[in-house]
């Protein structure tokens, strides 16, 4: 008797997980990731590289449509409606993080938006079904992710999100679209060949394009598969298939759906206060504590003239290492900047990472203040990764606090109404309030809802003349702040 493959196995959990497999624990979860999703992805409509996506994917036109979030008047093809809202996503890397180390959410969120609104269905596609497709498509990802030892860490070659989201993606539509076992394990073959994307692109405007390509790749896969295109059966069994791109690859057939356990049950996400990698999160959090030390009553503001060094105790993570960034996308993928506009503002917000802000003077000089120190007990792993900050004054007085973990880490997660208000304050730059509001209940309540088009006319956002009235808006994010949240 032959043995299942892995391939198959993973076939088999894509068909035939059902509803009644989601715990009371999956649906809460999940449903935040959708709400923070959602959340960032109206405020990347605001930023340079989706606008850049979504006059390329004009050229494209179909008799089948789907939203672009917050666009009313603009639809796309669903395969380009889900690139350019996965771009919206990562635009301003605020999505959410997974241990191992990916981005989730974003892959896997605007394919299904996208399909719901797009295909004819009877009945129609329910918030269940969503539910169901969107953590079938998380679960891929990270069953994936647990075959290497090189995934646990902060990725050095490839972006996890290009490589495992794609899958994600493909698995999530497969379900939602109810394939067959058979064309659920060849849309996962042809998904192998969309995917990847170096880590060298991050820090770039290229990055979001990963998230934005993973959600339309694994979308694309789904469609050949159901027009009977064939791959290797079993791609993810072998070293030169899926295990092409991780080091010690070493995959296991998969537990049968009797005992299923989700991975997120296990294992939550990270909810960023902030639209930065998530190792400068310890970073921040070590900076404000130490900020208190120097920032008192009876001096207001940051001495830095006084500032001798700046010592920061982290991870080697070579890519958010960028001692002078020149840009928002690496000031957001640096240890120093963060570090120096904590430590001058006393908070980071989405301003923070504005041109304006990141070539301050007194940035500038204080960026050839700090130095990097990797201590050996510090691997790179957002799951045990600390930072370690030392500021010496030039009388020598020296000061050192230390972060284990930020609010919005999985051990210290956000409390549901700081992540409702780190939503408001992002939907509503493209949002009404009332809009804004109703999709909070709706995603709140998504496992009642009967039919996923009350929440693809929400996503729609404003009418033609009150999308006029933001325009000024969303050229006017230097006066945007979000919320601090309280640290419970």
């Amino acid at each position: 008797m032959m043995l299942k493959s892995v391939t198959e196995s993973f076939a088999g959990m894509i068909h035939g997980l059902k509803v009644n497999h989601l715990t009371d624990g999956i649906i809460r979860r999940s449903k935040r990731m959708i709400l923070d999703s959602l959340g960032v992805g109206f405020l990347g409509t605001g930023t340079e590289v989706f606008h850049k996506v979504t006059q390329y994917s004009k050229i494209y036109s179909s008799n089948t449509s789907s939203t672009v979030w917050g666009r009313p008047d603009f639809r796309l093809p669903p395969t380009y409606a889900a690139f350019v809202n996965g771009v919206a996503v990562h635009s301003m890397d605020f999505d959410d993080t997974w241990h191992p180390a990916t981005h989730p959410s974003g892959a896997v969120l605007p394919v299904l938006t996208a399909l719901s609104e797009a295909l004819p269905q009877t009945p129609k596609f329910s918030g269940l079904d969503l539910l169901l497709a969107f953590n079938v498509g998380i679960e891929v990802q990270g069953r994936l992710m647990h075959f290497s030892k090189e995934a646990k860490d902060i990725p050095k070659r490839f972006h996890p999100p290009s490589v495992v989201g794609t899958l994600g993606s493909a698995a999530a539509a497969s379900k939602f679209l109810g394939l067959s076992l058979t064309k659920c394990r060849e849309a996962l073959a042809i998904a192998v060949s969309h995917a990847g994307a170096p880590i060298a692109n991050a820090a770039t405007q290229t990055k979001p394009l990963h998230i934005g390509n993973a959600a339309k790749h694994g979308m694309e896969a789904t469609f050949l598969a159901m027009l009977g295109l064939q791959g290797n059966k079993q791609i993810l069994d072998l070293g030169s298939g899926f295990g092409a791109f991780y080091a010690n690859y070493s995959p296991e057939d998969l537990p049968s759906l009797d005992s299923h356990i989700w991975l997120l049950d296990q294992q939550d996400v990270a909810f960023k206060s902030f639209p930065a990698h998530l190792a400068t999160h310890w970073v921040a959090d070590a900076a404000a504590a130490v900020r208190k030390h120097l920032v008192t009553p009876e001096r207001a503001l940051f001495p830095a003239d006084h500032i001798e060094r700046i010592v920061l105790r982290i991870p080697d993570v070579q890519y958010v290492n960028r001692p002078f960034p020149d840009s928002e996308h690496e000031a957001r993928h640096s240890f120093q900047y963060v570090a120096c506009a904590s430590l001058l503002d006393g908070s980071i917000t989405v301003p923070s990472f504005h041109s304006q802000q990141v070539n301050r003077p007194q940035v500038r000089e204080l960026l050839k203040k700090v130095k990097l120190e990797h201590p050996p007990d510090n691997p790179p792993s957002f799951d045990t990764l600390y930072c370690e900050i030392s500021i010496t004054l030039k009388d020598g007085t020296t000061f050192t606090e230390r972060s284990d973990t930020f609010y919005g880490h999985w051990r210290k997660p956000l409390s549901q109404e700081d992540l409702r208000n780190k939503f408001r304050a992002n939907a509503s730059k493209m949002l009404c309030r009332d809009t804004v509001e109703s999709l909070i209940t709706v995603v709140e309540k998504l496992e009642d809802l009967e039919d996923c088009s009350v929440l693809t006319r929400l996503l729609k956002g404003p009418s033609v003349q009150d999308e006029a009235s933001k325009l000024s808006s969303m050229s006017s994010f230097d006066h945007t702040t979000l919320p601090r949240f309280t640290n419970i």
